[in-house]
């Protein structure tokens, strides 16, 4: 008879509750993070597309994104966090920024993010 009960044990319950509270507890950790960041990469990318953007000074790229990261409720990236590189032609604005935030006790969740206005951009090599 007893080969043919089936289901979990007590501690088998237990084991799998835990597992997946700790990935709903990651995943509530994570997805504002990513939001965040495909948002900052939109307003990058829309910024290089833009043709006025070679005659703007590093005072005004700044400014425009400021305005534009208020509107998409960006508030990890501020306007001083982010570099222009006019070595190219048309300036490339990236920001590179890292989230940190506490999981339990002295444990915390650290995620590098690196975006850029140039789509052929290479993100930067980890040491």
């Amino acid at each position: 008879m007893k080969s043919q009960q089936r289901g979990l044990t007590m501690f088998g319950f237990l084991f799998v509750a835990v597992v997946l509270v700790f990935v709903a507890m990651l995943a509530m950790k994570l997805v504002p993070a990513y939001i965040e960041f495909f948002s900052v990469k939109k307003i990058l990318a829309t910024m290089g597309q833009e043709s006025e953007l070679r005659s703007k000074s590093n005072a005004e790229i700044r400014s425009d994104f400021s305005r534009r990261a208020n509107v998409g409720y960006v508030t990890v990236v501020k306007p001083e966090d982010i570099s222009i590189d006019r070595r190219g032609g048309a300036p490339v604005i990236s920001a590179d920024y890292t989230f940190r935030t506490k999981l339990v006790g002295n444990v915390s969740l650290v995620v590098d993010f690196s975006a850029s206005s140039d789509p052929n951009a290479a993100p930067p090599e980890i040491e």
